[in-house]
């Protein structure tokens, strides 16, 4: 049986499916069946996202999905998903289990990236392995999530082995970083989504009519301004540079910096997507680098990340409009 992506999915759906049931348990939670239906939910989305469609029809899918989705939101808007109780050792003992693991308590967290490029590496290496287990065609994304996939398991291994914890207690700790994350867990999803959309409703469109009605694009210096200026604000806007790429770019990027002023396609896309990444560190919508810092960290204002990040957004910014103009048209 060759490995499937939805796979993946199912495993999700299910961790968050024990969730929720764990949280329905927890009577010390105020919102204990809220919290557990939020979770209940998501988990539910990602174990009906593929195959389902062939029983209720794909638009019954769609709709379904996003009447769950508008669900989720109104119990997250309403304060319906709380923190309870996770079985979690005494503040002595945990700082006496930290003493004794000292630094050897980041192997679990680094054992996931060196598993996934060795199993990488390996797969790429072993082209019958990876097309046995894979099947044929490009499978590089598959590869890397299987990688990644395994190199989780083998830090849970590490860590139960580090901990001497039961694995019913890793569980409970990842019930308390979701309880903790709460609704921005699902932010970076919706907000793809929304990229999408945009890109759809012909927003690039849009924004290349205005920026060639009430910009002077035929300068260089300010198309290429226009483009990482837009890329960052978009991207504050959204929340994710992956979704505000293809929305700036189909606008300004392509008609303007490529076909117009003759640009690098390569670096416009490097450069440009760093500019995006320049926007992330200045916006609350990017929740899952600004805010759940934040959170995990009790910080008491919730937007010190933000504040300390704005700086250096600002200045780097200003560095890759420069590159971008000096290197684009070599």
């Amino acid at each position: 049986m060759m490995f499937q992506q939805q796979y993946l999915y199912w495993l999700a759906g299910l961790i968050l499916l024990v969730v929720a049931v764990m949280s329905w348990r927890d009577k010390a939670n105020p919102r204990r069946l809220t919290t557990g239906l939020f979770w209940a939910l998501y988990g539910l989305v990602f174990l009906v996202s593929d195959g389902a469609s062939a029983w209720f029809g794909e638009r019954s899918l769609h709709i379904a999905i996003g009447v769950v989705v508008v669900i989720m939101a109104l119990i997250a808007g309403l304060g319906g998903v709380k923190l309870g109780a996770y079985h979690q050792r005494s503040h002595q003992e945990r700082e006496a289990s930290a003493k004794r693991l000292r630094n050897r308590l980041f192997l679990p967290a680094l054992a996931i990236p060196v598993v996934t490029v060795v199993g990488v590496l390996l797969f790429n290496n072993l082209p019958g392995a990876r097309v046995a287990l894979f099947g044929e065609g490009n499978q590089a994304t598959l590869v890397t999530l299987f990688s990644m996939m395994v190199g989780c398991v083998v830090g849970w291994l590490i860590a139960l082995k580090m901990t001497h914890e039961a694995p019913a207690q890793s569980v409970q700790e990842a019930r308390r970083l979701l309880d903790a994350i709460g609704w921005a867990f699902i932010l970076p999803q919706i907000l793809a989504t929304l990229g999408l959309l945009f890109t759809t409703a012909g927003v690039g469109t849009a924004i290349a009519h205005l920026t060639e009605t009430y910009l002077a694009v035929d300068n260089r210096f300010i198309a290429v301004a226009a483009y990482a200026t837009g890329m960052a604000l978009l991207t504050m806007i959204m929340g994710n540079a992956f979704a505000a790429f293809p929305v700036v770019t189909a606008g300004i990027g392509i008609p303007i910096l490529v076909l117009q002023h003759h640009g690098n396609p390569a670096v416009m896309a490097a450069i440009g997507m760093f500019s995006g990444y320049c926007g992330s560190l200045m916006t609350p919508m990017a929740a899952n680098f600004n805010i759940v810092p934040a959170r995990l960290l009790e910080l008491p204002d919730r937007n010190a990340v933000i504040k300390a990040q704005i700086p250096t957004g600002v200045l780097l910014l200003i560095t890759n409009i420069f590159l971008l103009w000096f290197l684009m048209f070599r």
